[in-house]
């Protein structure tokens, strides 16, 4: 049984060890020197922040702020909502000023960096207008949500000459960086087909069903939303681009399959029976962040999961096709009594096996597991401790990259622009699929043309 002790500290020690370069550092000789002259003056990088909501708050507010600060500094911070972005700021802790109008607080701030966290349908405009005004770009994931708004975007990082950046943090757990190495080095010959099955339980993945993301027009759905992260992965660990897809989905369980439905959770007269009943009172920074500026824009945190409006998928399945060869079975399921998943790698040599439950685990364990059987071998188990931070603990491995000077990218996280798209892609695909009834061709998508083998170009 081996054991493989990849801690935060220890993954650290390791790619420090490989020549890295600092934040922003895009492949040309003329912005390398200009990272390292910053770094080497003590200058900090100038950091605008859209989109205060809690991931903006939180993930990429208060924590930077927290452990970052002596590389980077906040700006500005902006939201349309003109009391969420002031609840924003004290909860970051930052001292910047605070802005609904978007252009003048980047001609006012300048900054180095925007990082965009607004709603998904809207990361284009930011990211766009940003590279425009000056800005690199860092952006959560999914970059956008149709395939026009990522042409959009892959035309004005060309005309620009600014990078955007995607923020897949699942690349960066120790677990799937540890997939990442088993299948590079080759330990089940050539990957030939892929089994991945993904489980929303019914405490997160109902949270969707009570959001804006319950709204295609706004999420792009779950196929964009939450399964870009999948196909980004896939992608990432198949090292080949997706070529086509064919798709099957239907809402089965949320929306309008319960009759029980209020507008939201504080004003429903079900509370008693209703078993996916939230109680948003009891989380302050909830309270503090959206309901106390509901009066703003009327938006409701703890939305009904039941409402009629809900037009996104919560059963999804898709045959994915890569250009290497790869077969992929994917599905997702929204609500399960676990959240977690389960993946495996077919090779000409062996099998690569994982099953993940990312809560209500059932052992006492506190590591996750591969199993590698090699044909006509013994099986292997392979633990990997858990991470200490969120994502499997790659938040703060992705954070470290991005913010600490002289991190390197052994395992080839780092996620660029194409990368970005690919991985919205496959959903749009799969969702242009079921409405079609027909697979669906990559590259009749945008003008990316997929390649074989992926030529892994880092942006910092």
């Amino acid at each position: 049984m081996i054991k493989n002790q990849m801690s935060r500290r220890n993954f650290l020690a390791t790619t420090g060890a490989i020549a890295g370069t600092a934040l922003f550092n895009p492949l040309s000789d003329m912005k390398v020197a200009a990272m390292e002259t910053r770094t080497q003056i003590g200058k900090k990088l100038r950091v605008a922040l859209v989109g205060t909501g809690s991931r903006g708050t939180s993930m990429w507010g208060r924590d930077i702020q927290k452990n970052y600060s002596d590389y980077l500094e906040f700006v500005g911070l902006c939201d349309k909502n003109e009391g969420r972005v002031e609840t924003g700021k004290r909860i970051i802790g930052a001292s910047c000023p605070t802005y609904t109008d978007f252009e003048k607080m980047m001609r006012d701030t300048k900054p180095d960096v925007l990082i965009v966290t607004t709603m998904d349908s809207t990361h284009h405009e930011f990211i766009i207008r940003g590279m425009e005004m000056g800005a690199d770009i860092i952006t959560e994931k999914p970059m956008t949500t149709d395939e026009k708004k990522i042409q959009m975007i892959l035309d004005a990082e060309k005309r620009t000459g600014k990078t955007c950046r995607v923020t897949f943090n699942y690349r960066y757990s120790p677990h799937r960086a540890k997939i990442w190495e088993l299948l590079r080095a080759g330990e089940i010959g050539k990957i030939t087909s892929v089994d991945f099955h993904w489980y929303l339980d019914t405490s997160h993945g109902a949270d969707y069903f009570r959001r804006w993301h319950r709204l295609v027009e706004c999420s792009g759905s779950l196929w964009v939303h939450k399964a870009s992260h999948h196909f980004d992965l896939l992608n990432w660990w198949i090292d080949s681009d997706p070529e086509s897809v064919y798709a099957l989905g239907s809402l089965d369980h949320y929306g309008k399959n319960e009759e029980m439905r209020a507008e939201n959770c504080r004003t429903c007269p079900y509370t008693e029976k209703c078993k996916f009943y939230y109680d948003i009172t009891r989380n302050k920074n909830y309270m503090d962040l959206y309901v106390a500026n509901e009066e703003y824009d009327g938006y409701l945190r703890d939305g009904c999961v039941f409402k009629n409006d809900v037009n996104i998928f919560d059963k999804m399945a898709a045959t994915i096709k890569y250009k290497n060869g790869v077969q992929v079975a994917y599905s997702l399921t929204t609500y399960s009594p676990y959240e977690g998943y389960r993946i495996a790698f077919n090779g000409t040599k062996g099998r690569l096996d994982a099953w993940i439950q990312e809560s209500r685990r059932t052992s006492d364990a506190n590591y996750d597991e591969i199993v590698l059987f090699r044909n006509f071998n013994k099986r292997e188990y392979i633990q990997i401790p858990f991470g200490n931070s969120g994502h499997g603990g790659g938040d703060a491995l992705l954070k470290d990259q991005i913010f600490l000077p002289n991190v390197a990218d052994p395992f080839q996280q780092c996620a660029n622009v194409r990368d970005g798209a690919l991985a919205c892609l496959v959903g749009i695909a799969a969702r242009n699929s079921i409405a079609t009834n027909q697979p669906v061709r990559i590259a009749d998508l945008t003008s990316i043309v997929p390649m074989e083998k992926k030529q892994y170009k880092r942006i910092l």
